[in-house]
C-alpha cells in the first residue's frame, strides 16, 4: 500500500535532490548494519521522508555522513546521511514491512514476502518489545481493517482513518515532545490519503475481482474529479501541519514532497490511461476506414 511518500523529482533543485537521496542512501545503509540484507530489500521512500522530517524538526548532533560506493550504485562514490532518526525510521521500516509482507502472503500467497517476513521475525519480535506503542498500533490498524473488509464498510473517513492513526503513531517517535501533536496531524491525513489513493488505483482491479474498496461501495456519488478533490483536501490537512512545524533546513524538500511528490504515482497513471485510451481511439479510426 506504501511507495507514495516520495518527491518529485523534476520539481526539486539538483542539490535538494542530492540532500534526499543522501538520505534514502543512509536509511538503507542503517538497515543493512542493524538487520543485514534482508533488511535493506525493505529499504522505502515513505521512511525516508520520516527520517528527513525528524532530522529536519529536531536537528540532532549526533549526523554522520559518509561518501562510499554500494552494490547498487557502485560506478560512483555518493553521500549517505546516518543519525538517530534514519536508525529510528530504519526501525519502523521493519515493522511495516513486516505486516505488509505477512498480507501479501496472506492476499496473494507470495512466497518471496513470506520467506522475507521469516526472516525478519527475530528482530520485529525485539521491535515489539522496545517500541510498544507502535508495535500496539500496528496490532489495531490490522485488526480493524481486516473488520472493515469484513463489514464492508462503506465510511471513507474510518477506512481511511485507521491508517491515519497507525501511521500518526509511527511518526512520533517521542509522545512527549512538544510537537508531537502536530507530527500526529501530519502523519494522520498522510495516512489516511495513502489509502483513499492506493484504493484509487485499485479501483478497476478491485472491480473486476470483488475485492474491499470504499471507493466502489460509494459509486456513483464520487467520480474521479470528486475523488481527487476530497484527496486534495485531505493532504491540504497534512500540508498545513508541516507548516506550523518550526523547520528551515530542508523544508524545500518536505514541501516538494507533500505538494507534488504525493501526486506522481498518480499523474503517472493518470497519463498512461489517457495515453492507452489515445491509443485505442486511434486504431478504431483505423479500422472504421478499412
Amino acid at each position: 500500500m506504501f511507495g507514495y511518500v516520495t518527491v518529485n523529482k523534476p520539481e526539486l533543485k539538483i542539490r535538494d535532490f542530492e540532500t534526499y537521496h543522501a538520505y534514502y542512501c543512509g536509511l538503507c545503509r542503517t538497515l543493512h548494519t542493524r538487520y543485514g540484507r534482508s533488511g535493506q530489500l525493505t529499504l522505502s521512500y515513505d521512511m525516508t521522508f520520516l527520517a528527513l522530517l525528524l532530522t529536519a524538526l529536531y536537528e540532532p548532533a549526533d549526523a554522520r555522513r559518509y561518501t562510499e560506493r554500494c552494490v547498487i550504485h557502485p560506478a560512483r562514490r555518493h553521500e549517505a546521511v546516518v543519525n538517530r532518526y534514519t536508525e529510528y525510521a530504519a526501525d519502523m521500516t521493519i515493522l511495516l514491512s513486516y505486516f505488509n509482507l505477512q498480507d501479501n502472503w496472506a492476499d496473494d500467497r507470495d512466497v518471496k514476502s513470506r520467506a522475507l517476513a521469516l526472516k525478519l521475525k527475530g528482530d520485529v519480535k525485539k521491535l515489539a518489545v522496545r517500541y510498544p506503542r507502535q508495535w500496539k498500533a500496528l496490532l489495531q490498524y490490522l485488526k480493524g481493517l481486516k473488520k472493515a473488509e469484513a463489514d464492508r464498510d462503506r465510511n471513507l473517513d474510518a477506512a481511511s482513518g485507521m491508517t491515519g492513526d497507525m501511521l500518526a503513531e509511527i511518526f512520533v517517535c517521542d509522545e512527549t515532545d512538544v510537537w508531537a501533536p502536530v507530527i500526529r496531524q501530519l502523519a494522520f491525513y498522510l495516512g489516511k490519503f495513502i489509502y483513499l489513493m492506493d484504493a484509487n488505483d485499485d479501483l478497476e482491479k478491485d472491480r473486476k475481482s470483488g475485492s474491499y474498496n470504499p471507493w466502489l461501495l460509494q459509486e456513483p456519488q464520487y467520480d474521479e474529479a470528486a475523488r481527487k478533490n476530497i484527496l486534495n483536501m485531505i493532504m491540504a490537512e497534512s500540508a498545513m501541519a508541516l507548516e506550523h512545524l518550526p523547520i528551515v533546513e530542508h523544508i524545500d524538500i518536505l514541501r516538494n514532497v507533500i505538494y507534488s511528490g504525493v501526486w506522481t504515482k498518480y499523474e503517472l497513471a493518470k497519463a498512461a490511461a489517457a495515453a492507452k485510451a489515445e491509443k485505442e481511439n486511434g486504431a478504431a479510426k483505423e479500422d472504421a476506414h478499412v
